[in-house]
């Protein structure tokens, strides 16, 4: 068994009342063990079972369930088979909640199930109206309100292809962005809030439609009620846009139809455009949401996040179980980092998500989120973005609940979900996701391609599943998505994750492989790193490079400190001595330098790759794709980086 310790166990009668119990007697399975191999091994009954457990309704049914002629690229699902995913999350009616949404200064608008199905019939008929036609692309550039989730209904229960990003990202980020797809409708805010501060967007808009020209109309939002100037041209304002009480209709499409357009990070180049299809987006999520993590009928389901994140896109399909969608925008950190807490215990929320970044600064600001507020309502708690480290599984269940299911999960945009993460039937233990996700035959790989447990290489997936993308835009013959994940095990998708997986059928994700570090030909996950560093109280958080160094690569650490601290040598020796002690002398840095930032993702990642072009005096070749350019400036031309 795992040598890491079980800070959980469900109760038999919680386990009784899950998803996941139930399905797993459906299928004649004893445990979840038996279940995944019986996903994996028996494709057909099995997503044929999600359509079951989902209520799918094909308005023309499929042929076949699965056929895969050749590679995993040829895989097709339900071919002949036509839906439409808007219709599969306005399901429900009534006067219940189906969103809520929250500022950080505490603001508050609620829809009704109702009211939003009349919302998105209304915004529907407006892009009618415009001639908007299936697979024509929609955009947002719009902070995480009810409008954002409206229009991306509206868009594509005609059939459109949604795409959005976050009202953060520069106007050059944005073009790199819609400037591939070429929307015909852009909708977007006059500006957002963030930390108490008012950001004006309608300038950053006039930029992209001087870039875009393909954009025909600008619906704008009055989202902060305090807009300067004229809007943009061809704007419109959403309270006009559309006639009201219009039926809702929905336009069938076949399974594999484009439903969003989704982007990588684009810190190395313009960002990939990943397309992902109607149905098979619909699988993967109703899967993730009902079993792994267990959301049902009624639930109040938060993640934080923004539009530029996939997880904004999995928030939106808990409306296909009947779940109330809770939205914030805004600073998380805002009201010293309790205004989330504080809008938990107000909304009653159920099912919490948030960072692995967010987790850790609340423990390095010394924050009981559990004594400082009523947070008996929050069942689950789900964290990804980045490893979650263990001593964050310790104080989640020291400072915010004992009773809780705590999952980590991982996957990404690439495929719209998780390759690991929850099962609310099984213990939690430190450092684990609990499991390898259903229907996915996920392994890891030593550098010979051969599967490893009880040791670290690369994440694979070797079969096909629904919400592999439906490729990338304006890819010929797919020759950059086989690029992407084909080319390192041919045959087999590899993630691009540094991961190990337990004996106890969890795993352990290391960090991202590019950012592996290889010190004397030994790989190094950086989140090893990580989690010893900023254990301690001086370091506020850090970033680990690799530096090329007299024919070999020797190990960077930058740390930002703590307030009333600084980086001396004493510390450096501890820093040192934490890591010697508790990982291996080859994650011991050859230099510890501080820095008063570390640059990051609009998403909030770190970006090891864009730290080691800096520091290598590479250019950076896509900085509008960071929040905070101007943080590689602290570590260019670090002299002591040319110093033994």
């Amino acid at each position: 068994m795992s040598n890491n310790p079980v800070l959980w166990t469900p109760s038999r009668e919680r386990v009784a009342t899950t998803a996941m119990h139930a399905y797993m007697q459906s299928v004649g399975q004893s445990d979840y063990a038996s279940l995944h191999r019986w996903s994996i091994r028996e494709t057909e009954a099995f997503w044929q079972s999600i359509v079951d457990l989902g209520d799918v309704r094909f308005t023309t049914p499929a042929e076949a369930v699965f056929h895969q002629p050749g590679d995993l690229l040829s895989a097709r699902w339900f071919e002949g088979a036509t839906l439409n995913f808007a219709e599969h999350l306005l399901r429900t009616t009534g006067d219940r909640e189906a969103i809520v949404f929250r500022g950080e200064d505490g603001s508050r608008r609620a829809l009704s199930f109702d009211q939003l199905n009349a919302e998105v019939a209304r915004v529907a008929d407006g892009l009618k109206s415009l001639g908007v036609m299936p697979e024509d692309r929609v955009a947002g550039f719009l902070p995480n309100c009810p409008e954002a989730i409206i229009a991306m209904l509206a868009s594509v229960s005609i059939g459109a292809t949604w795409s959005s990003c976050s009202p953060d990202f520069g106007v050059p980020g944005v073009v790199d962005r819609f400037g591939q797809i070429r929307p015909r409708v852009l909708f977007s805010a006059d500006g957002y809030r963030y930390n108490g501060k008012r950001f004006d967007s309608r300038e950053a808009v006039r930029g992209v439609l001087s870039a875009i020209p393909e954009i025909q109309r600008v619906v704008e939002i009055d989202f902060t009620g305090e807009a300067a100037g004229s809007a943009p041209e061809n704007a419109e304002p959403w309270d006009s846009f559309g006639r009201a009480g219009q039926a809702l209709e929905f336009s069938p499409q076949p399974f594999a139809h484009p439903l969003y357009v989704m982007y990588s990070s684009g810190t190395t180049g313009v960002p990939k455009c990943i397309v992902h299809g109607a149905g098979g987006t619909l699988l993967q999520h109703i899967k993730e949401h009902r079993l792994h993590t267990d959301v049902r009928a009624g639930d109040r389901l938060f993640y934080f996040t923004t539009c530029g994140w996939m997880m904004w896109n999995w928030l939106a399909s808990g409306l296909a179980s009947g779940a109330t969608l809770i939205l914030f925008d805004g600073s998380p950190f805002f009201e010293d980092g309790r205004v989330l807490w504080r809008m938990a215990e107000e909304e009653r929320i159920d099912i919490f998500g948030t960072s692995a970044k967010f987790l850790a600064a609340q423990q390095k600001a010394g924050l009981s989120p559990g004594r400082d507020f009523d947070l008996s309502n929050v069942r689950s708690l789900l964290s990804t973005g980045s490893p979650l480290a263990p001593a964050s599984f310790d104080y989640v269940y020291r400072e915010i609940r004992e009773d809780l299911h705590l999952a980590s999960v991982s996957g990404g945009t690439d495929i719209l979900g998780c390759f690991a993460g929850g099962n609310p039937t099984a213990p939690v233990r430190r450092g684990e996701l609990q499991c390898l996700a259903l229907g996915m035959d996920v392994d890891v790989f030593d550098e010979q391609g051969q599967s490893v447990t009880g040791q670290s290489g690369e994440l694979v997936c070797r079969n096909a599943h629904p919400s592999m993308p439906l490729g990338f835009w304006n890819d010929e013959a797919d020759q950059r998505y086989r690029a992407a994940y084909f080319e390192r095990f041919p045959g087999v998708w590899a993630h691009g994750d540094f991961a190990e997986k337990t004996d106890s059928g969890g795993m352990i994700i290391y960090g991202r492989s590019d950012a592996v570090l290889n010190p004397g030909g030994v790989r190094i996950g950086t989140a090893e790193i990580y989690r010893q560093v900023e254990s301690l109280e001086e370091i506020a958080e850090s970033i680990a490079v690799g530096q090329d160094w007299e024919d070999d690569v020797r190990v960077v650490l930058f740390v930002v400190m703590a307030d009333g601290y600084v980086l001396d040598d004493a510390l450096r020796e501890r820093i040192r001595r934490q890591l010697r002690a508790n990982t291996t002398p080859r994650h011991v840095p050859a230099k510890i330098l501080a820095v008063p930032d570390i640059p990051r993702t609009i998403s909030g990642k770190i970006v090891e790759l864009a730290v080691r072009a800096v520091i290598h005096g590479q250019p950076v070749r896509n900085t509008d794709a960071l929040a905070n350019p101007e943080a590689l400036a602290h570590f260019r031309d670090r002299a002591e980086l040319q110093e033994n």
